[in-house]
């Protein structure tokens, strides 16, 4: 059991995600806070983001303390537990993303790149440091972040595995700007969602991850999931004012055709299961 322990890191309850209301988004890691008495730094020089890797996240010291809100309390022996399906955003893509992105960044202020606190100004002061920040891993979630018990890990990886044992590669199309705000209205995401080709095979998806979580007394997903992947976060509860600049921002697009109406597609490639700092495979389709 110590050993078990171990190789999952520190017990701790922090999740990578929060839980989401019917409509909510994919939060991001915890990350470094500064103290109160600390001494206000300049932000990190955008050189800095050349360490940043896919699947890394990037933890600066900022020019003002970032406060979380844990998602349920730390408990010794809880392992926070993530179902998700890994997205990757293709090139071309991510040149449209990151022109909408830098104009919702002019309007509304104090927005963050999802799984770190770095500012999205900062970003947008280098479009190719903003479009390498988006090839990171983004992921749609198959069920709540919640707490696990060190026993349950074995049983609940073995479960997820069994039901996804035989799995058929499907496209999933991104196709709406959405913005969703997390259960209790702490923060605030700008997402892409999916509400056509691959809706149904993750709801799907859903529904087996739901089976698993109740045989093991876990509180299941949202009865009316909408999958998405989120980009950026801010503090409390701003859907209003960001949905405005994002809708405002993408008619201005449409008018100059520079919007279509598939964000972008991906091919689902598999399943992972990130339990305390530790990742399962639950499944993986071969490269084609």
């Amino acid at each position: 059991m110590d050993a078990l322990r171990a190789s999952y890191g520190d017990s701790s309850s922090d999740s990578d995600t929060d839980d989401l209301s019917p409509a909510a988004a994919n939060p991001g890691e915890e990350s470094g806070k500064l103290e109160k008495e600390s001494i206000s730094l300049p932000p990190p020089p955008l050189s800095l983001l050349e360490s940043f890797g896919s699947t890394g996240s990037l933890n600066f010291f900022l020019t003002e303390p970032v406060t979380r809100v844990r998602n349920f309390p730390h408990v010794d022996g809880n392992y926070a537990l993530h179902v998700y399906i890994p997205v990757f955003i293709p090139l071309l893509a991510k040149e449209e993303i990151a022109c909408v992105l830098k104009r919702v960044a002019s309007l509304v202020p104090h927005l963050h790149l999802v799984e770190s606190d770095v500012p999205l100004t900062i970003l947008c002061k280098d479009d190719q440091k903003l479009e390498h920040a988006l090839g990171r891993e983004f992921h749609i979630s198959l069920g709540r972040s919640v707490p696990l018990r060190v026993h349950q890990i074995n049983s609940v990886v073995s479960m997820l595995r069994q039901k996804f044992q035989l799995h058929k590669r499907y496209w999933i199309d991104f196709n709406k700007w959405e913005v969703f705000v997390n259960d209790d209205c702490t923060r605030s995401f700008l997402s892409l969602e999916v509400t056509t080709s691959g809706l149904s095979e993750i709801s799907k998806q859903i529904d087996a991850v739901n089976e698993v979580y109740k045989l093991h007394n876990l509180p299941e997903f949202y009865k009316d999931p909408r999958p998405h992947i989120s980009l950026v976060w801010a503090l409390g509860d701003i859907r209003i004012s960001l949905k405005g600049a994002v809708d405002g921002e993408l008619n201005k697009l449409r008018a100059g055709g520079c919007v279509q109406n598939r964000i972008f597609s991906s091919k689902f490639s598999g399943i992972e299961c990130k339990i305390g700092n530790k990742t399962h495979k639950i499944c993986k389709l071969p490269d084609e």
